[in-house]
């Protein structure tokens, strides 16, 4: 009798502390209308008067936007402040201040005449993972910090300056806003003449956790739930020229010219041949062309490409150069044409999310019972320049129709909901730790 008196004891003194104090962690879940309320509500900063988007880095819709976001985060009680590259911060204190913090966050501008949601949905879901532990009165032991980066979509600039690899060419550089780097920091509060003192040293952050929309259709062509990023894909670009020989149109028989137009497509065909020559998930583009002189009666004697190729492997990426390379000089060799490749120097390399979290978020997700998939990321992200001095991890939620960087860009609100509670659940599980 004693035994069962202790055991009903200790089974009483447990079920209290959840029901009376902390909670039971899969018990408790965000909300889903407030999420989609507050994208909604986002959404409407730097609308233009047709009802686009136009909240771009810098401009009075980000600015505004940055404004109600701040007000959020200390009406729920964060510290909230501006780091020198602009960076919104939010913390909330946790039990253990010695802890290193657990971060997490996104990016509130866009790109011009873009979507709701990119960005958006991991910013108010970061917000809303903050709501929620209130509301229930749970205490972290590790301090929370959410992070809004700034000017996300004009190069990651915020998350570049806080990994410690913003130039001083960086801030030079003209923004879309029209104002340099330097002076869009400045007009939403930050102090480019200071940017050092932003920077977080590698091993400052516990981790950091991104929720974003997917961006492309594979979730929702598999009708699954979750995608739990392995990792972010490396960038990079060549500009590329073709040089034939300009001459008339109607006097210059077919056997006799130098197209470098025929030639530039040829190597398009090439760069598609090349990429799908190897398995994997390797993408490559030539998405920008411009043929010269642009007339009807006139053989172009010069055309310019913009190839990228993208993959989460940068051995594969080089490799895949060298063989673009090869099909050009065989193009040369029986056109006379001349195909020259210049590298530019904003690529940005592969970033591999960390395993630990990778599993962290996939067991929240199984947990709570939706579906997954590991996955790659074949967008440039904030979280790929954190993983220079934390670990990241990124969590996926379905993109309609594979949608993005378009008025068109949807995310249904349950999914929203889902990722959100999967990014709630993580951190829980991460803070036992």
């Amino acid at each position: 009798m004693k035994h069962i008196k202790f055991f009903l004891s200790i089974f009483f003194t447990f079920t209290a502390g959840f029901l009376f104090g902390q909670k039971m962690p899969s018990a408790i879940k965000v909300n889903e209308q407030r999420i989609e309320s507050r994208i909604l509500e986002l959404a409407e900063f730097g609308k233009d008067s047709n009802g686009r988007g136009y909240r771009v880095a810098f401009t009075k819709g980000d600015i505004q936007a940055r404004a109600w976001y701040i007000g959020l985060l200390k009406k729920a009680g964060l510290e909230v402040s501006i780091d020198y590259a602009g960076n919104i911060v939010g913390k909330r204190r946790g039990k253990n201040p010695s802890l290193k913090p657990i971060t997490f966050g996104s990016h509130l501008d866009m790109v011009p005449d873009g979507g709701d949601y990119d960005g958006c949905v991991g910013s108010v879901g970061a917000l809303e993972m903050i709501e929620v532990l209130n509301e229930h009165k749970i205490f972290t032991e590790h301090p929370l910090e959410v992070i809004i980066f700034s000017n996300e979509e004009g190069g990651t600039i915020g998350s570049m300056a806080m990994a410690g690899h913003l130039t001083a060419e960086g801030l030079k550089q003209v923004s879309q806003s029209g104002l340099t780097m330097a002076e869009g920091i400045m007009a939403i509060g930050g102090n480019p003449d200071s940017i050092k003192n932003s920077v977080r040293k590698k091993g400052d952050i516990e981790a950091f956790l991104e929720l974003h929309i997917e961006q492309g259709g594979i979730l929702e062509k598999e009708n699954l739930q979750i995608g739990v990023v392995e990792g972010i894909v490396g960038i990079v670009h060549w500009e590329v020229t073709v040089e034939g020989f300009a001459n008339h149109a109607g006097t210059t028989p077919m056997d006799m010219r130098q197209d470098a137009l025929l030639g530039a497509s040829k190597l398009i065909i090439a760069v598609n041949e090349v990429i799908n020559s190897v398995p994997g998930k390797q993408v490559g583009t030539i998405g920008k062309i411009a043929a010269m002189l642009g007339a009807y009666n006139v053989i172009p004697g010069k055309v310019m490409l913009g190839l990228e190729i993208r993959d989460l492997s940068a051995e594969k990426v080089e490799q895949l150069f060298t063989a673009i390379e090869k099909r050009a000089a065989d193009i040369s060799s029986a056109s006379g044409i001349k195909i020259n490749f210049q590298r530019q120097a904003n690529e940005s390399k592969p970033a591999l999310t960390n395993k630990s979290l990778q599993e962290k978020i996939a067991a929240s997700a199984k947990a709570l019972g939706f579906t997954y998939k590991i996955m790659q990321s074949g967008a440039g992200h904030d979280a790929q320049e954190i993983a220079l001095i934390a670990p990241v991890a990124m969590i996926f939620v379905p993109s309609v129709a594979g949608i993005s960087h378009s008025p068109k860009e949807f995310t249904k609100a349950k999914d929203m909901a889902n990722g959100a509670n999967v990014l709630l659940q993580t951190i829980l599980t991460l803070d036992k730790e």
